[in-house]
């Protein structure tokens, strides 16, 4: 895989680029990398078009250094790989705390090279409940979770697979995936999956999210267990003056995967329109 090195700390990057025409760059969800979009790969390079798709610091391929976990390096590792390829017109999609990442890269970098962007469940404008965020996680659920996390990170896993995908309202999805999706997620050092976890958490967007000045196109589950659909894109597109929300009613966290049919044809869609 191809390799650059971050801005901030020299920390080499991996990312993979397939493909010649008008780019589309995919950002991963947390604990996840590159791998995880491989059903939208497939598609829209027979669409036509290049994909760029990165290993953030500390999953998948890239280095794993002892910091830069925040969320305004990681939106900066983002912006140096856009501005190392020269991407022009670009669509950026992205999962869940991927979603944060594009939307703190907008509002640090500008839109001079985004044309777009699609963010699936994504993990904005604020998870966490405070006096004036009433709708987020109450904070001691939050660390309950974090607990978990650090104590027993493959139970916490395992716990969620089912919700993840909605079996119950999905049943075609084969075990096979959803273990092979487990697997992905296992693969990031504890560490770092579990201070990602905390900044997606804690985290507030909500400036980011009513600073955004491009067309975004929302996709989330109404089902989804990991990042409910109430206190997060419901609340996203009230800020986002030119967001517009799909919602699927028997989706789950992981519709990139289950809904790949339904997504890629949305953001197919939202592209050439």
């Amino acid at each position: 895989m191809p390799t650059y090195q971050s801005p901030s700390d020299g920390t080499t990057l991996a990312y993979q680029d397939y493909g010649t025409g008008t780019p589309i760059v995919f950002v991963a969800g947390w604990s996840l990398y590159s791998d995880m979009w491989e059903y939208q790969l497939h598609y829209f390079l027979e669409q036509g078009y290049r994909c760029i798709l990165p290993d953030r610091r500390g999953h998948g391929r890239s280095d794993i250094p002892s910091g830069g976990y925040d969320i305004d390096t990681r939106a900066d590792d983002l912006a140096a790989l856009i501005e190392l390829l020269d991407l022009r017109d670009v669509t950026l999609v992205a999962h869940s705390t991927g979603g944060g990442e594009v939307v703190r890269y907008l509002n640090r970098h500008g839109s001079d090279r985004i044309t777009r962007t699609a963010l699936l469940a994504p993990a904005i404008p604020f998870m966490l409940q405070t006096e004036d965020n009433p709708v987020g996680v109450p904070p001691a659920l939050a660390e309950e979770s974090l607990r978990q996390l650090r104590t027993d990170r493959a139970k916490w896993f395992a716990d969620r697979a089912q919700g993840y995908f909605a079996t119950h309202l999905r049943p075609g999805t084969s075990q096979a995936m959803i273990d092979e999706e487990m697997k992905r997620c296992l693969s990031t050092a504890p560490y770092v999956a579990l201070t990602v976890q905390r900044e997606a958490l804690m985290t507030d967007y909500r400036a980011d999210v009513a600073a955004l000045t491009i067309p975004t196109l929302i996709l989330h589950g109404l089902v989804d267990q990991s990042i409910p659909i109430e206190l997060s894109s419901h609340q996203a597109v009230k800020l986002a003056p030119h967001a517009v929300l799909k919602e699927y009613w028997d989706a789950g966290h992981g519709l990139y995967l289950t809904h790949q049919d339904e997504v890629n044809s949305e953001i197919h869609t939202f592209i050439k329109g």
